[in-house]
């Protein structure tokens, strides 16, 4: 489970700013769903009027979304991975016939 620092900014965790990225590229996508990821820099860094966001918190946090498995890149551009709701993905232990069903992250 990760904590955050009981004094920390929550703002500028890597969670919450990821969720307000995902919120961006909903609202700013075109046709096909991608959005040019200088343009969400630019949106990004507008939105924050103390100036605590950074380029490398930006970069940092689409890391982040790509390692879990929520952005899809092609080119400069960059959209979010559709999962159904009700779609389970299943796999099968080895050792056993035991099946288990892992839900999408960000569904």
């Amino acid at each position: 489970m990760i904590l955050p620092h009981p004094e920390s900014d929550l703002r500028a965790n890597i969670m919450v700013v990821g969720a307000d990225i995902i919120r961006m590229i909903k609202k700013n996508r075109s046709e096909g769903g991608y959005v040019l990821i200088e343009s969400l820099l630019d949106i990004f860094l507008k939105k924050d009027s103390s100036n605590k966001r950074t380029p490398d918190m930006f970069l940092n946090t689409l890391t982040f979304l790509f390692m879990m498995g929520v952005l899809e890149r092609k080119g400069y551009k960059i959209k979010l991975i559709e999962v159904e709701k009700n779609n389970k993905l299943k796999s099968e232990t080895k050792h056993s016939k035991q099946k288990q069903y892992i839900l999408p992250l960000f569904s």
